[in-house]
C-alpha cells in the first residue's frame, strides 16, 4: 500500500461531523482512526489539525464536549452533534457534490461544457 494523502483541505470539518452523525458522540482519537478507516486508510489525520478544527466546530455550534472515559479507562474529551451540526452536514454535503459534480466535467475525457 502506498503513502497516506493528508486529509484535503476545508474537508476536515465535513468528515468530523460526518463520522460524529453516523456514530454518536467520540473522542478525537476515535474520530481520527475512524475517518482513515473510512477512507480505506488512504487518508491520514494529523492531531495538529484535527484539534484546531474540533475547537472551530465547537466555537461555531456545530458540536459540543464534555469529558468521559474512553474504552481503554483513560480521561478524554468526547465530541457531539449538535442540531446546528445535523444541519451544517446536510449544507456541506450538497456543497461538496455540486463541487465534485463541477470539477468532475473538467476531468472528463470529452471535457463537458
Amino acid at each position: 500500500m502506498g503513502e497516506k494523502t493528508d486529509v484535503w483541505q476545508g474537508t476536515l470539518a465535513l468528515m468530523v461531523l460526518r463520522t460524529l452523525e453516523l456514530m454518536g458522540p467520540q473522542h478525537g482519537y476515535g474520530l481520527a482512526r475512524r475517518i482513515e478507516q473510512t477512507s480505506g486508510e488512504l487518508l491520514a489525520v494529523n492531531y495538529g489539525t484535527l484539534y484546531p478544527a474540533l475547537l472551530k466546530l465547537e466555537q461555531e455550534g456545530y458540536i459540543r464536549s464534555r469529558w468521559g472515559v474512553s474504552d481503554n479507562n483513560r480521561k478524554a474529551k468526547f465530541y457531539e452533534l449538535t442540531k446546528a451540526g445535523a444541519k451544517q452536514v446536510r449544507k456541506a454535503a450538497a456543497e461538496w457534490e455540486q463541487t465534485t459534480a463541477i470539477l468532475a466535467r473538467f476531468l472528463s475525457p470529452q471535457g463537458e461544457s
